[in-house]
């Protein structure tokens, strides 16, 4: 809340700076030649200003989201002309219709003929900074966004670490002492020790390998194949070999989880079909599971971990992917598609 009343703040004495000073810079002038259009330039002043309060607005709440940040940025430019040329249009309406038509003012005084131009450059000056502001302003807060999101990642991360280096000691000291009566636990240990370190050191950055983020996936899968009985049927296929590109971390796992969690009951048959492909650059995961009575835990949120998710695509990769959920009554089936170029 605090937040929000420092920006509406900042936006309101923006616009008092941006559109006051013009007016008063040229006001004193119209009141000299004659007092009775101080009035009426006031009123056109009111007017200018409204019709850029409405071009800023437009740009940032509805172009910009919907046409440049997805980077359909030759629709965005045919938009963003047809608006000059309506501005333009209206601006040229106001002055020929209104007293301050060049031939009302020339009948005033000559002078103002020199203060015409002054006013249009005014004018279209402003625009171009409306316009410009709120591009740049639209930017700053998703790039502000998407480090809060890094963030709090990050520190989610941490709070979840509870000593590591007593942790993987003590995974050590068990696998050390399972490997020769229990190949099988001593393996699952190994798997947990490589996936704990993979979340603590790797999934800081910004970006890690996608051999990494896959080999995550992996270890998982084959840790839930171990627990899992034969009332489960699992399909996986994963690429081979893996390209070297890089993919934001943690993001592929939730859907993946999801499967899992609501898609596996000893007492019913269950099927969950993972496969991970790459065209190229493209990354597909596609995610199926039949859908099972399971019991909710009623401290868990479910699907808290598919909406963060989706929040983080949209930020990362805002025009470079693809993601399709289609959730009947019987199934659940994910299809994610993201060029990692």
């Amino acid at each position: 809340m605090r937040a929000k009343r420092l920006t509406i703040a900042i936006h309101t004495l923006v616009w008092l700076l941006l559109l006051v000073i013009p007016y008063i810079s040229t006001d004193q002038v119209f009141n000299s030649l004659d007092p009775a259009f101080d009035v009426k330039y006031l009123l056109l002043c009111f007017t200018i200003s409204g019709v850029l309060l409405i071009t800023f607005y437009f740009n940032y709440f509805v172009l910009i989201p919907k046409l440049l940040v997805s980077r359909r940025n030759g629709l965005y430019i045919l938009c963003l002309l047809l608006m000059i040329a309506a501005v333009l249009a209206l601006l040229g309406a106001i002055f020929f219709f209104s007293d301050f038509s060049p031939q009302g003012l020339m009948e005033i005084d000559p002078i103002v003929e020199k203060i015409i131009p002054v006013i249009m450059v005014n004018a279209v000056a402003l625009w171009l900074l409306a316009i410009g502001s709120s591009i740049l302003w639209t930017f700053y807060n998703r790039l502000k966004q998407a480090e809060h999101e890094r963030l709090s990642a990050q520190i989610a991360s941490l709070k979840s670490q509870i000593n590591p280096h007593f942790l993987f000691n003590t995974l050590n000291n068990i696998y050390a002492t399972v490997i020769d009566s229990s190949p099988k636990a001593a393996d699952m240990i190994d798997k947990l020790s490589e996936m704990m370190r993979y979340t603590m050191r790797d999934t800081q950055q910004d970006f890690v390998l996608l051999e990494d983020e896959l080999n995550y996936i992996n270890n998982y899968i084959e840790l839930q194949r171990m627990r899992l009985d034969r009332s489960v049927t699992l399909e996986y296929s994963c690429v081979e070999p893996v390209p070297d590109l890089q993919i934001a971390p943690m993001l592929l796992i939730p859907f993946v989880e999801n499967a899992f969690k609501h898609g596996v009951n000893s007492e019913q048959k269950s099927h969950i079909q993972i496969e991970i492909m790459m065209n190229k650059h493209e990354l597909r995961l596609s995610v199926t599971n039949n859908k099972v009575n399971i019991q909710q835990n009623m401290y868990e949120k479910s699907g808290l971990g598919i909406e963060n998710t989706k929040h983080r695509l949209n930020l990362i990769y805002p025009s470079k992917h693809l993601l399709v959920i289609n959730d009947t009554e019987k199934q659940f089936l994910v299809s994610l598609y993201i060029n990692l170029l």
